[in-house]
């Protein structure tokens, strides 16, 4: 993959709430809605993701995770899900736009996991970040001294997998983080190291933060009840 291809894509995390209305659906009814949003992902050709947030949030039951190369072929998938038997029954709760673009603190990043076709692990953790506006009055090479204190934090944790992805000027926060892992005690250490830097007093918005179980589509809406 060209190195520059994860400069390309956007990415969408859609939360939604199931209606209870859809518990008394037929049992054949469900599993059938399930295959016919497993054809319309499988059909539009863009990257995606399937999580369960169900019994963790009181305001989110599952996350769909997409990335595109256009915010049109995002609109596009979803407005098919919203026609099929589920799509009646599902609220959207929470929707963070972002793209991908070089880091400007981390010299040859990697391409995004998500984006290169890496395995997910089981856990990711989602959530809209924003910086004070200090921050950004700062100079460069400052800015730079207090990333490399974050940079060599994380780096004491390989097994951690960061998408970090942007939203100036399209949502309304900065940054899209989501850490992808296996372990969430793992990610708890790690953010509490990170609550000890100095990059942390620079920090406005980091919540909510979104806890997610990865799921197949089937097993997903199997598990709504």
């Amino acid at each position: 993959m060209d190195e520059n291809d994860d400069e390309k894509y956007f990415f969408n995390f859609s939360f939604f709430q199931i209606d209870p209305k859809w518990r008394w659906m037929a049992d054949l009814a469900k599993e059938e809605s399930a295959k016919e949003v497993q054809n319309i992902i499988k059909n539009s050709g863009i990257k995606f993701r399937a999580y369960s947030t169900l019994g963790l949030r009181s305001d989110a039951d599952f996350l769909f995770w997409f990335a595109a190369k256009s915010i049109e072929e995002i609109q596009n998938v979803i407005s098919k899900l919203y026609l099929t038997v589920i799509g009646k029954y599902i609220i959207p709760t929470h929707s963070y736009v972002s793209c991908t673009r070089p880091s400007i603190y981390v010299k040859k990043g990697k391409t995004l996991a998500f984006v290169s076709g890496e395995e997910s692990k089981k856990y990711v953790i989602v959530y809209p970040f924003t910086k004070t506006r200090e921050w950004y009055l700062l100079s460069k090479e400052e800015r730079q001294k207090i990333m490399n204190e974050h940079i060599e934090i994380s780096q004491k944790y390989p097994e951690i997998v960061l998408n970090t992805t942007y939203s100036f000027g399209i949502d309304d926060q900065d940054f899209m983080l989501a850490f992808e892992t296996d372990d969430l005690r793992n990610f708890q250490d790690l953010i509490m190291d990170l609550r000890e830097t100095k990059g942390s007093t620079f920090v406005k918005v980091d919540t909510p933060m979104l806890v997610c179980v990865k799921k197949d589509i089937m097993s997903l809406i199997g598990s709504l009840g």
